[in-house]
């Protein structure tokens, strides 16, 4: 098979309600539609009150994967982004789930947490709508959660995502014939959610809002077909709409025109959460862009193509937050990608591979002291938590666990890493380069590292011997002596490390 273009992109957004593919071609940033599919999955759905996926919801989902990564065969990894939201985050059994999922589709999936889905949301408006310097609130219902964004440029001000969607509460409160009861239970309990955001929201302020993705695209065309003089959705008009199917007893039978037949089932929890949006922020009125999170899946992976990469940025904003030194950072990072690849060398490790590692070292030396700001004994277990946990535009759950992990085992007993690496030899490789880095850089000085020093890897092993000058360890005690103690704990862990004078 012919590999395609390299200005091909393909993205692929894992919804709570559908899931989604779309093919671009990139013109000079300059995004251009090739090919599109979606897919009701309903994943939502398939959640029971424990937050378990059902089989049948997860079979729904493997039969749409298998079929994007049919179309999706010859794609190189570097062209391809997939996302997934809400239910990938709160599925008790998804660990279980996405090995399956990632065999059907032949691609890694990326679980990111709510404020980085609210801000690629927010990018892909703001590369189709931009706000002109007037502040936008962005407003985007998905299938399991709502994501709330208020910016006037290209980065956001305020990110919020919230767990109430269309799938969700129609679930909830419209499984039988739909009474005003149950409108006004569902608007209560949404408004209840949205509370703990809209004080902040209304502070900040905004001079008008957007409405995105597929509850807010239904409502508005609804309002348009059945009220051709609104253009725009407004409370009154919801309402109009809201009262027709408590009148009717269903949606369906509301017989709405417009209404697409897939989001008649979610139709009613998507009016009810925004209606309780615009009465909790006090919106006036709202237009509705065709932009979504699958635009700004793209115009984030362009970002990254033209090295304008936003988990570079943020790396150097959580260093301004946590007043990190920065020559000591740059040397551990520096340190640790040249250990690694040096290790990586004897290993034949793939070039891409390798360069992803290098990747992780750079941002875990860049990061590995941010805890110093909180205290410096344990610091690197107050690094760790915030890597994990923080709110970290532009990286994906995966990549941050990634980086904590990293950033514990960079210093203390390893026997605490056990568990937690388990047989993933390159990352005990990556954990052994950032230790070694942090122990050569101790004094936070300048250092020349001695020209005969070389790193001999035994795969089958899964040994590291380094090889250094006897005379550059004379004039470096306090490292000799560390990393006598360094070899002496990999060695306790079954991961042999040993170190020979030349």
């Amino acid at each position: 098979m012919t590999a395609p273009s390299s200005n091909l992109l393909a993205s692929v957004d894992l919804g709570s309600n559908s899931f989604r593919l779309q093919i671009c071609e990139n013109n000079n940033g300059q995004l251009k539609v090739i090919d599109s599919f979606k897919q009701m999955v309903r994943f939502a759905a398939g959640l029971d009150e424990q937050k378990i996926l059902s089989e049948e919801s997860q079979e729904r989902a493997l039969e749409c994967l298998a079929k994007f990564g049919e179309r999706l065969q010859g794609f190189p990894p570097e062209q391809v982004r997939v996302v997934a939201t809400n239910t990938f985050r709160v599925a008790k059994n998804i660990a279980q789930f996405i090995p399956k999922a990632e065999a059907a589709l032949g691609f890694p999936i990326e679980v990111i947490a709510g404020r980085e889905e609210a801000r690629l949301i927010y990018t892909g408006v703001v590369h189709t709508l931009p706000p002109n310097g007037d502040r936008m609130l962005v407003i985007d219902i998905g299938g399991g959660s709502t994501e709330f964004i208020i910016g006037s440029d290209l980065k956001p001000t305020n990110t919020e995502s919230l767990a109430l969607g269309c799938v969700t509460y129609s679930m909830r409160f419209f499984q039988n014939k739909i009474t005003a009861k149950d409108f006004q239970a569902a608007i209560s309990a949404a408004r209840n959610e949205i509370q703990r955001i809209s004080k902040i929201m209304k502070r900040t302020g905004w001079d008008f809002a957007v409405g995105t993705s597929g509850s807010a695209k239904s409502i508005r065309d609804v309002l348009a077909a059945e009220y051709p003089q609104e253009s725009d959705i407004t409370y009154e008009g919801m309402k109009k709409l809201a009262d027709r199917i408590i009148d009717a007893g269903s949606v369906k039978k509301a017989k709405l025109n417009d209404l697409k037949p897939e989001r008649a089932e979610v139709f009613a929890g998507g009016l009810a959460v925004m209606m309780a949006a615009f009465e909790e922020l006090e919106i006036i009125k709202m237009m509705v862009t065709e932009a979504a999170l699958r635009d700004g899946v793209f115009y984030d992976f362009i970002g990254r193509k033209l090295n304008a990469d936003m988990r570079d940025q943020t790396t150097a904003e959580f260093q301004k937050r946590y007043h990190v030194s920065q020559n000591q950072a740059k040397r551990v990072s520096e340190t640790a990608q040249a250990f690694m690849e040096n290790m990586c060398l004897a290993l034949n490790v793939p070039v891409q591979d390798l360069a992803n590692w290098k990747q992780f070292l750079c941002w875990a030396g860049l990061l590995h002291e941010i805890g110093l700001d909180i205290a410096h004994t344990g610091y690197h277990k107050h690094s760790a938590y915030i890597l994990e946990y923080a709110d970290m535009p532009g990286f994906s759950r995966k990549e941050q666990i990634i980086l904590s992990k990293l950033v514990l085992g960079h210093r203390g007993d390893l026997k605490k890493m056990a568990d937690i690496v388990g047989d993933d030899q390159m990352l005990w490789y990556a954990i052994l380069s950032l230790r070694l880095a942090a122990l050569f850089c101790r004094a936070r000085l300048p250092l020349e590292l001695p020209n005969q020093l070389q790193f001999r890897t035994n795969k089958d092993k899964q040994s590291v011997l380094l090889r250094i000058s006897a005379d550059w360890l004379d004039k470096h005690p306090l490292i000799a002596s560390a990393l006598e103690y360094e070899s002496q704990q990999w060695n306790k862990i079954n991961q042999p490390f040993d170190v020979q004078t030349l």
